[in-house]
């Protein structure tokens, strides 16, 4: 099984590079992880609605060249679906079993996701009404995927 985590931005704090390398080298254990930062674009100050339109746009076309034809899209957005962790593992479960050998999960930059993004989706994730930075929301993410994965294998890290 092959986890991907595509982002939007550079991941600049230390501490969070830290705490995502830990969960990423315990994900080992159920196959390969990837982490994949792609450029985001900059944003005027005063930016138009197509002008953000636009860097929607091109983000989406870095982020579309990461996806694989046969991978389970997760795509985080507020308005996805919110789930407890064992619905989470069960429905990531579901999708290995489905023939999917990779499990992809996409955060978005400062102003959200293209549709086009969000169409390919197999599922839109929720983890609430908060704002939380896209830079943390990578630590949760990974937290989570780990939580799933141990759920899935039976494990008390989850309790």
């Amino acid at each position: 099984m092959k986890i991907k985590v595509i982002t939007v931005g550079k991941l600049k704090e230390d501490y969070l590079k830290k705490g995502i390398a830990e969960y990423c080298k315990r994900l080992n254990r159920f196959g390969t992880v990837e982490m994949i930062e792609v450029p985001d674009e900059k944003t005027p100050e005063k930016a138009s609605q197509a002008e953000n339109q636009q860097i929607m746009a091109k983000e989406a076309d870095r982020i579309q060249g990461k996806i694989g034809d046969r991978d389970f899209v997760v795509v985080l957005a507020i308005e996805g679906k919110q789930l407890p962790s064992e619905k989470l593992a069960d429905k990531l479960e579901s999708a290995k079993n489905s023939g999917h050998g990779t499990l992809t999960f996409i955060i978005g930059g400062s102003l959200g996701l293209d549709p086009v993004i969000k169409k390919r989706a197999n599922m839109l994730l929720s983890f609430g009404l908060l704002t939380l930075p896209h830079q943390l929301m990578r630590l949760v993410l990974v937290e989570q995927i780990y939580r799933a994965m141990m759920i899935s294998a039976g494990s008390t890290y989850h309790k």
